[in-house]
């Protein structure tokens, strides 16, 4: 059954076009994700779907009984009230009668009589279940004060809260922004598991690969303002993207090179005196028309890494506290130059501020932290509050540096380095406060790698960044010759770049375990890896997708066989009259249009007509193509 359905949807900011006549329908048990590169629209997406933002075209048409709730990337909070009250924020009147109830009980004040009224009433109501959900979410989401004021909690803890909020409001679709965002990896676990067995759709935008391929059943890809919709996980939508690239590619080498034979066609100076010849010069300016394909820009990274010395990073018996309670215990560590260090573990047990700790931002309570004299730190950390929205773009590279040296050892300005982090000379002037949140991350990532470090410490690098990037950057972890730590709960993410886990047990323990996050689990928990990895996401993230097809090609004498001889002599007249043939087709289609059958029956045959020349015109590169390799045979 279709809730709800998004019919030719147009959205702008400013000159930008985010969404240009998409359409999309939600059908009752459909969860869908929705990926795209930052800034293309997919939080504006899911705000219209939901009624929290209107389109500038287009309508969104819902079920008279369908219900929605939507967790924002930024949930707005009521600072004094306690986290029970927030997650019963919703106007529905179950949700009234749990808020009304959990306020009666907590003052003092409430006669004996109002509270058995309002018993009465959850039973009636059956709210009792409800709210149980709610306490047992909340738990699972590592929040066990339930009268703690909002507004003395953390951004983690909030956020967790309007996690929470979301899935226990009753919705037949739920939508979701960055769920996954500021949740350890044993949260994201649990919500993987949750979102399974819920009832009811689910739209959402998240970067975490395995969590989309393990939750959703179609991919919504968001591209130049246009929609891409595959019907399957993320493993499946990598196969059929890989494939569209492939014939998208394909199309326009063939595009280019018809495009050649009718430019040589066209400088012998051919005059449009004969219908063959006017119709060959008006092929050649339609593809002329058509040519300018341009493949997806793919964010590169060259940049060039100081050198770094035999000493590192020592830390001798370091200890931390905060208020009493231990985050590191006498833990000691030297970094190798080449390491590749993943750091989980749950919030707030300190695994931040081991990072802090390396980089100098904070000092140990106990212990020594030696560095060489060579290293350079880049630290890449959550905060991007520290970026002035007053400037603009390009300002705020230059601010690192004009110029960079690549790893190739030539010179690139701030303007190319913005151009391959997918942020064009258009978008360079424009003022950061007008970016989107994953477009701020990645311009703050690129500031870190403009100065050019030789030890990179990364606090939580994937939120926000789209997965286009994630892809690029694991790439390039791979080359950067220096040591890379990351604090991730993107468990795709460690499993490609990691190389050894520092996994954050509690009470100040640090464990090390070699290999990735899969191996973590498995000597961590006892897991088989068959199911913490599917075969298909596990050949993704060992970049094994390509298709190695092996085909024998059979030489063949280079002449033309009699057909083909007689084909190619007559190939042009062929493909003129297939063209003439279908403009008369558009003429007498313009005429019916008042004719619903004979419309219909024209637009038939001109889709077999445009088949055919389809055809012709393969061939005909082809053919011209063997005369080519002929003609310099003899």
């Amino acid at each position: 059954m279709n809730q709800l359905t998004a019919e030719n949807i147009s959205k702008s900011y400013s000159e930008k076009k985010l969404l240009s006549k998409i359409t999309v329908g939600i059908n009752e048990g459909d969860k869908i994700g929705v990926i795209g590169i930052n800034g293309t629209g997919k939080t504006t997406l899911l705000k219209i779907i939901a009624g929290v933002e209107q389109a500038d075209e287009g309508r969104v048409v819902r079920g008279n009984s369908v219900k929605t709730e939507y967790l924002s990337q930024n949930p707005d909070f009521d600072s004094e009230a306690t986290v029970l009250e927030q997650v019963f924020y919703g106007n529905s009147a179950i949700m009234k009668l749990i808020r009304e109830y959990e306020e009666a009980i907590q003052n003092r004040n409430t006669s004996n009589e109002e509270i058995l009224k309002l018993t009465h009433d959850m039973d009636v109501m059956n709210a009792w279940s409800l709210e149980s959900e709610a306490r047992a979410i909340l738990t699972k989401l590592g929040i066990s004060d339930f009268t703690a004021k909002i507004g003395a909690l953390s951004g983690g803890e909030k956020k967790k809260i309007a996690l929470a909020t979301a899935l226990v409001n009753p919705s037949d679709l739920l939508i979701l922004d960055e769920p996954t965002n500021q949740l350890d990896n044993e949260t994201i676990d649990w919500l993987e598991q949750y979102l399974n067995k819920r009832k009811g759709s689910l739209l959402m935008v998240t970067h975490d690969r395995y969590f989309l391929d393990r939750v959703v059943n179609q991919i919504i890809e968001l591209d130049k303002g246009g929609l891409y919709l595959y019907q399957g996980n993320y493993s499946y939508f990598l196969e059929k993207m890989l494939e569209r690239e492939e014939i998208e590619a394909a199309s326009e080498k063939k595009m280019q090179r018809l495009l050649r034979k009718e430019l040589a066609w066209i400088k012998k100076g051919a005059k449009a005196r004969t219908t063959k010849q006017k119709a060959r010069i008006d092929r050649y300016d339609k593809l002329c028309e058509q040519t300018g394909v341009v493949m997806d820009e793919k964010l590169q990274v060259s940049v060039a890494s100081s050198r770094l010395g035999k000493k590192t990073i020592e830390l001798e018996h370091i200890s931390k506290s905060f208020n009493g309670t231990k985050v590191i215990d006498d833990f000691n560590y030297i970094l190798l130059r080449n390491d590749r260090v993943g750091i989980v573990g749950p919030n707030g047990s300190g695994k931040s501020t081991l990072l802090n700790i390396m980089c100098g931002r904070i000092k140990p309570d106990s212990g020594k932290v030696e560095v060489g004299e060579t290293v350079k730190v880049g630290l890449y950390s959550q905060e991007t509050q520290h970026i002035d929205g007053g400037s603009r773009v390009i300002e705020y590279i230059k601010e690192t540096a004009e110029y960079l040296t690549t790893a190739e050892g030539y010179k690139i300005s701030a303007s190319q380095m913005l151009e391959r982090f997918l942020f064009p000379p258009a978008l360079q002037w424009t003022l950061i406060a007008n970016l989107s949140g994953g477009e701020k991350r990645r311009l703050s990532l690129l500031k870190v790698l403009m100065e050019a470090p030789n030890i990179l410490l990364l606090d939580e690098p994937t939120n926000d960044l789209d997965i286009e990037t994630l892809t690029i950057l694991e790439d390039y972890f791979e080359d950067f010759k220096g040591a890379v730590i990351a604090v991730s709960h993107d468990r795709y993410f460690l499993d490609r770049m990691a190389e050894k886990i520092f996994a954050f047990k509690g009470k100040g323990e640090i464990a090390h375990y070699p290999g990735n996050y899969s191996d973590y689990r498995e000597k961590s928990s006892g897991e088989s890896q068959d199911n913490i990895v599917s075969d298909q996401v596990r050949a993704a993230v060992n970049k094994n997708l390509d298709k190695s097809v092996t085909q024998k090609k059979k030489e063949r004498a280079l002449k033309f066989s009699f057909n083909e001889q007689k084909e190619y002599a007559e190939i042009d007249d062929t493909i003129a009259e297939i063209e003439n043939k279908i403009q008369q087709l558009d003429n007498k289609i313009s005429e019916a249009y008042a004719d619903y059958i004979l419309l219909q029956q024209l637009l038939a045959e001109k889709d077999e007509m445009e088949q055919q020349l389809k055809e012709k015109m393969d061939r005909w590169v082809y053919l011209n193509e063997l005369a080519e390799k002929i003609a310099k045979g003899k």
